[in-house]
């Protein structure tokens, strides 16, 4: 088995040649077949008439002496009938049969006729003209020794072939070669790759498959860059997000050892251990569903209900938070049924709207509007809060990624929750956006299609 893509090329092209001139040859040779045959009796009457002309000039005797030594019997056989149809034959057939002639096509030829008869698989053609001579007309035959066929094949072929393969073999050679380079620096650029080095670069600089294929690759190459630095970022903020309550577990575990600990002490340790538990446990269930959310495996359970009066519910259950804090809610939603999966939807409301109320100053206002626009629900939740500053406006859709990084932990929170807000809004064919300038609020927003299946087919 041939696994060398340059030796398949080669290959390749040299049977495509040897083919195509095979093919070429006999389909030639089948148009122009009467040509030659007509060629042939050309130069057979051009000959006879030599024949003729000597006898005409010379003596019988001398012109059969004449004959007999002449050159061209080595290409042409002659043979003389007489009145009794017995002939006299000049030349050497060698392995070849004479080719039969017929006693009429003999009287034919001493009546003055010329008779011309085409080449067989078996003989050559030949021709019969009348000879006169000083004992009578006779009929003279011609025939060619080789066949013009075969004549023709063995040198046009033998020729064409040598010149198109050497020829062709140098030509792919060298084009197999400009072909063969890319891919395999395309090879050596992958083996780089699956060995961890994600700044290969190929630098082809070729149009069509190969240009495609290159260009493809480079794209490839850095989107998995750009997943291996996700990777490692995401390795680094799990370590340091589990790493910050577990260390809290650890040392008040160890304070709670102490034999004269006050037993209020003893109590707001234990609180504090519970409540680090509990941010643990909490980091991992989002890990976990961002995880579920991500993979093939979690399917949406459509419905469809009225998204207005989601929101409201969803509002009432936030009411703890936002009545602590004394924040006002501003509320413009038409009522529009959409398709979806609500459990999931609620999820995405809780996380923006507990957002707009956590990073909302004290007396604060968080305004929620909806409006359908053709197919599609845009929703928009604006607060006054913070806002975010334009260089985290693009990451915090990031797992792990805390805009609030500069307020110390003022804001709790893991950073997961938006993160899995992007997932179930694309999981929906919807898009999230954000609009903020820092110290002025933000305003998340988020545009569903109402009937998610028909607008996708």
């Amino acid at each position: 088995m041939i696994r060398s893509l340059y030796i398949r090329v080669v290959l390749t092209f040299l049977v495509s040649v040897i083919v195509g001139i095979i093919l070429a040859f006999i389909i030639t040779f089948l148009v122009f077949r009467e040509n030659l045959n007509e060629n042939l009796l050309d130069k057979l009457l051009s000959f006879g008439q030599d024949i003729v002309r000597i006898y005409e000039t010379m003596p019988e005797r001398e012109a059969d002496w004449f004959v007999a030594e002449m050159k061209q019997l080595d290409t042409y056989h002659i043979r003389i009938y007489d009145e009794n149809n017995e002939f006299r034959s000049f030349g050497k057939l060698g392995e070849q049969s004479p080719a039969p002639v017929s006693a009429e096509q003999i009287k034919n030829v001493r009546n003055g006729d010329i008779v011309r008869a085409n080449a067989t698989k078996e003989y050559t053609g030949y021709l019969g003209m009348p000879l006169r001579t000083e004992s009578g007309t006779k009929a003279l035959f011609v025939q060619p020794l080789v066949s013009p066929y075969t004549s023709f094949n063995v040198k046009w072929i033998s020729t064409f072939l040598i010149y198109s393969l050497v020829i062709g073999s140098l030509l792919i050679l060298a084009a197999s070669i400009f072909v063969v380079k890319p891919i395999n620096k395309l090879t050596k650029a992958t083996k780089r790759l699956a060995s961890g080095d994600f700044n290969v670069r190929v630098n082809i600089k070729q149009t069509g498959e190969l240009g495609a294929l290159a260009r493809s690759f480079e794209e490839m190459t850095h989107d998995l860059q750009h997943l291996e630095q996700m990777r490692r970022e995401f390795v680094a903020n799990v370590s340091h997000e589990v790493q910050s309550p577990l260390t809290s577990i650890s040392g008040y575990a160890q304070a709670l050892k102490q034999v004269n600990l006050a037993e209020h002490e003893r109590d707001r340790f234990l609180d504090i251990i519970i409540a680090e538990a509990k941010r643990m446990s909490k980091m991992s269930d989002s890990l976990l569903k961002l995880s579920l959310l991500e993979s093939d495996s979690h399917s949406l359970r459509f419905t469809e209900r009225n998204l207005d009066e989601q929101i409201r519910r969803v509002i009432v259950a936030l009411q703890p938070q936002w009545t602590a804090r004394n924040i006002n809610f501003e509320l413009d939603l038409q009522a529009i049924k959409v398709t979806a999966d609500h459990d999931q939807l609620d999820q995405v409301w809780m996380n923006i709207l507990g957002n707009g109320i956590k990073f909302s100053e004290g007396h604060g206002t968080v305004a929620v509007s909806m409006r359908q626009v053709h197919s599609d629900v845009i929703i928009r939740i604006s607060d006054n809060g913070i806002g975010i500053e334009p260089e985290d406006q693009q990451r915090i859709f990031e797992r792990f990624f805390k805009a609030d990084r500069s307020h110390g932990s003022k804001y709790e929170g893991s950073g997961m929750g938006l993160a899995i807000v992007k997932q179930i809004v694309s999981l929906h064919k919807g898009d999230i956006q954000v609009e903020s300038k820092p110290g002025e609020g933000t305003t998340f927003v988020v545009t569903l299609p109402i009937h998610p299946a028909e607008k996708h087919r």
